[in-house]
């Protein structure tokens, strides 16, 4: 092949010379047809895209429906919006604050003298374990989606949790998924529907919490509170007459007005994947 691209090149030297073109673009030229190229590398192939766990820790707003038709949690339906290589591993649990569902069992119904809910054994909940194992919990690459602040505004134990604890244990657990090479993804609560007049109107503590723990961390937070009410605003839930059973937003809420039927958890659910898109989380990559 190098004898020939010499003969080539010395041909087309003398051909073109005539045209003013030099030894150079010859060379070229002949480069290009004895590699059978264009001159534009081919692009190159595409990684298989790794498989990646998505866990969540949360409240009922999130967790997967038991027997009746309603509660549905948003976690519930986050799966179907990803490809085949995400499974969700949904750990959200109805009626919990962060520390119940960190600490299951082992939080008393009695205040200390800080005025959070006493610890009666520091071990961590089942759940929480199965995600820290080290061969079949939390890898590296995979996400931890963490949503409380509703149970938590309780003034009563064992679900009471104040603003500075619930600082404290967010960042264990974002700590514990960063430690495991894990991307923590935080969440404000998700709303209830309240109306103000034509206006629906935020509902949920621990917003700033949350937006604290994401800063000193590093880790992103979704603001599920101020989606929600702007998601009720734009489907026109308010005014409301009360009647939660009924109508768009009986289609949407069960008849509590906190709670999800599946088409109210598919929204919220949507709000989420949105909001990691908008963000550009690597996560993204993995949406439909």
């Amino acid at each position: 092949m190098k004898n020939l691209r010499t003969v080539i090149t010395a041909a087309l030297v003398i051909a073109l010379s005539s045209l003013g073109l030099g030894a150079a673009s010859a060379a070229d030229s002949t480069a290009k047809y004895c590699t059978g190229t264009s001159g534009t590398a081919a692009p190159a192939t595409r990684a298989a895209a790794q498989p990646v766990t998505v866990w969540l820790a949360g409240d009922s707003t999130m967790a997967n429906p038991g027997s009746a038709r309603c509660p549905v949690g948003w976690g519930s339906q986050f799966d179907a919006l990803f490809s085949n290589d995400v499974t969700v591993r949904n750990q959200a649990v109805g009626g919990r604050s962060i520390q119940t569902w960190l600490y299951e069992g082992n939080v008393s119904g009695t205040k200390g003298s800080d005025g959070e809910c006493r610890l009666t054994s520091t071990a961590y909940s089942a759940r929480w374990q199965a995600m820290l194992n080290a061969s079949t919990g939390m890898k590296a690459g995979d996400y931890l989606f963490i949503q409380f602040g509703i149970n938590d505004s309780s003034s009563t134990c064992p679900r009471h949790v104040g603003p500075a604890r619930y600082r404290q244990l967010m960042t264990t657990m974002v700590q514990a998924a960063l430690a495991r090479g894990a991307h923590p993804v935080l969440l404000t609560p998700v709303a209830a529907i309240t109306c103000s007049g034509g206006t629906a109107t935020k509902n949920r503590g621990f917003v700033n919490e949350t937006f604290a723990v994401g800063s000193a961390t590093g880790a992103p937070v979704v603001d599920l509170q101020s989606l929600s009410v702007s998601l009720y605003n734009s489907l026109r839930f308010c005014p409301h007459n009360g009647d939660y059973g009924s109508g768009p937003v009986g289609a949407f809420f069960c008849n509590d007005h906190t709670h999800f039927e599946t088409y109210g958890a598919q929204r919220i659910a949507g709000l989420v994947a949105g909001d990691v898109r908008r963000q550009n989380l690597p996560l993204a990559g993995y949406l439909g």
